[in-house]
């Protein structure tokens, strides 16, 4: 009787793991992660969602950090890489706004895309093709390894912010209201509507227009602004 359960349990894993790919296995994990919060996630978790006991899981990645690697490299490859058609500045705005895109659509797992080292094949793989956009515009290697660090910060600041940032981010326990910040702190006062969410495509655009024309100053390229009809081309493509 013993063995005859036994055989019944093997078999229900063994349709399991049929039932199971790889594929399934990250997109449950992403849409668990961007439900309960990355600080929760775990392996018995996602086996419970996906209805199936935990160690199958194992039979696709070897360990949580294995998987947490997985779910980095699918949303970096989600990240298009602009046409080489493009002007190297056109291409490097354009690659921006993809990025932002991506920590959009994945806001939950993007503190750790953030915070991660890329040094998978995928992330050593997109970091290579992000330094070909940025040697385009760059004199030697220092310079390609400063506007490439100087794009990083500027990029996940921007991400971090308004996936994660301000808006989310703790607060005191007993807040200023108002009143309080328009009596004692007028600059902040007369700012703070520029600071919502409906102003963060203006300030986003600004900051990387100043970007890009700090690069151009530095290659002793002559300065290129884009318009309104640039930028809503770079968003469009993200």
């Amino acid at each position: 009787m013993a063995s005859v359960a036994g055989s019944g349990h093997r078999r229900r894993l063994a349709s399991q793991r049929v039932a199971l790919s790889r594929d399934r296995v990250v997109t449950a994990a992403l849409a668990l992660i961007e439900r309960d919060g990355l600080a929760s996630f775990s392996i018995r978790k996602l086996g419970e969602s996906l209805g199936v006991e935990p160690m199958s899981v194992y039979h696709y990645f070897s360990g949580k950090r294995h998987l947490l690697d997985a779910l980095v490299d699918h949303a970096l490859s989600s990240i298009a890489i602009p046409s080489a058609e493009l002007p190297a500045a056109e291409r490097l705005r354009t690659l921006c706004y993809a990025y932002r895109a991506m920590a959009r659509r994945f806001q939950a797992l993007y503190p750790l895309v953030a915070l991660h080292r890329l040094n998978t094949p995928i992330g050593v793989g997109f970091i290579e093709q992000v330094l070909t956009l940025v040697q385009a515009v760059a004199r030697d290697p220092e310079s390609m390894a400063r506007q490439f660090r100087a794009m990083g910060y500027f990029l996940t600041g921007a991400a971090l912010e308004e996936t994660s940032g301000y808006a989310r981010g703790p607060s005191a326990a007993e807040p200023v209201d108002d009143a309080y910040v328009i009596a004692h702190c007028p600059r902040l006062a007369s700012v703070a509507r520029y600071f919502k969410e409906p102003e963060w495509d203006a300030t986003f655009a600004f900051g990387l227009d100043a970007l890009i024309a700090g690069f151009a100053v530095a290659s002793g390229a002559p300065k290129r602004r884009s318009g309104p009809r640039q930028r809503r081309a770079a968003a469009s493509t993200s």
